[in-house]
């Protein structure tokens, strides 16, 4: 397929509020991105975008060889796995775990009427073990841990084998060994090859897992840098993006950036 999303010149308007403004993007399958931006910079929205969820205002959209406003959205979000804050609070708390992953399949947020076959349980099985979470599987999501329910939501966004994979923010909330935990696993889904084309969101580049190629920088709904992660990842661009002067350095794959002081 080569390139799964492509954003030409797309706004997005609320009212008199920009929250994307002419912003355009490419990526392709094999590509793992990290989309980097302050509060209100327009990363949600992009995300809402990328996984059908809104239409822009102008411009246009295309995910998965499909233009957006031509195609039935409820047939192309199951080519695409979400976790995100925005749909957990679809999910319903006295769900059993394994429930939320499997009802990935139908593209609702918890069992009901639908017909499983034995592949959908060992997919299930499988995926709880991959991400960890197995050990929970009878467990109501309303009693897992932050942690644990972002697990739970990236076993479920795995669920449909999609051809593309938009984690929102996927650590926040979570303390520095949950993290890191998080990022163990993360890492293992960026660098394999059989993975989805993945799309990450984050505030912080201690967050990005070994493995993710290239960056994309937001900031006030306008793109700042994209491009490979090695070429994008600077000083000068960390700096324009957060309105503060910031030094970026990568050890052994991870990435941290802090105030430069002299320049402050």
């Amino acid at each position: 397929m080569g390139q799964v999303i492509e954003v030409s010149d797309v706004t997005v308007r609320r009212g008199r509020s920009h929250l994307l403004d002419h912003v355009s993007w490419s990526v392709d399958e094999s590509d793992r991105w990290v989309i980097i931006g302050p509060n209100g910079a327009g990363k949600t929205t992009l995300v809402q975008l990328i996984s059908a969820r809104i239409f822009p205002t102008s411009g246009q959209v295309q995910l998965l060889d499909e233009t957006m406003g031509r195609v039935d959205v409820f047939e192309l979000r199951p080519r695409i796995g979400v976790a995100s804050a925005i749909l957990e609070t679809q999910i319903p708390d006295n769900e059993h775990v394994r429930n939320v992953i499997m009802s990935a399949s139908y593209a609702i947020f918890g069992r009901w009427n639908e017909d499983y076959t034995p592949i959908d349980f060992i997919r299930a099985e499988k995926l709880m073990a991959q991400l960890r979470v197995d050990h929970l599987a009878e467990r109501t999501y309303g009693t897992l841990s932050e942690g644990e329910r972002q697990r739970v939501q990236i076993a479920r966004a795995l669920m449909t084998d999609p051809e593309i994979l938009v984690l929102d923010e996927p650590t926040a909330g979570l303390d520095l060994a949950g993290r890191e935990l998080l990022l163990v696993t993360l890492t293992q889904i960026a660098l394999d090859p059989k993975s989805p084309c993945s799309i990450m969101v984050t505030h912080h580049v201690e967050e990005i897992p070994v493995g993710v190629t290239h960056a994309l920088f937001l900031k006030q709904g306008r793109v700042v840098a994209a491009g490979p992660l090695r070429e994008v990842m600077t000083d000068a661009v960390l700096s324009r993006t957060f309105d503060l002067p910031l030094r970026v350095s990568e050890v052994d794959g991870r990435w941290r950036a802090q105030a430069n002081l002299g320049a402050v």
